[in-house]
């Protein structure tokens, strides 16, 4: 799992918006461009070309 020091400076590289960690843990998901960046063998996967479509249903985050 990601440690939250990571996350608070983890970045979406497209838009470079802060990123959340999806609910299943097994993504980061970027709200503004609607991206998922999947993560593998605990390493989050920071390419836009691998990044895939958030699902309609995954909630977006309250700002």
């Amino acid at each position: 799992m990601i440690n939250q020091a990571l996350l608070d400076i983890l970045a979406c590289p497209k838009c470079k918006q802060p990123v959340r960690l999806t609910a299943d843990n097994n993504g980061l998901a970027c709200d503004n461009c609607r991206l998922l960046y999947e993560i593998r063998d605990d390493i989050p996967i920071m390419l836009i070309d691998e990044a895939k479509p958030l699902d309609n249903a995954e909630p977006k985050a309250k700002k």
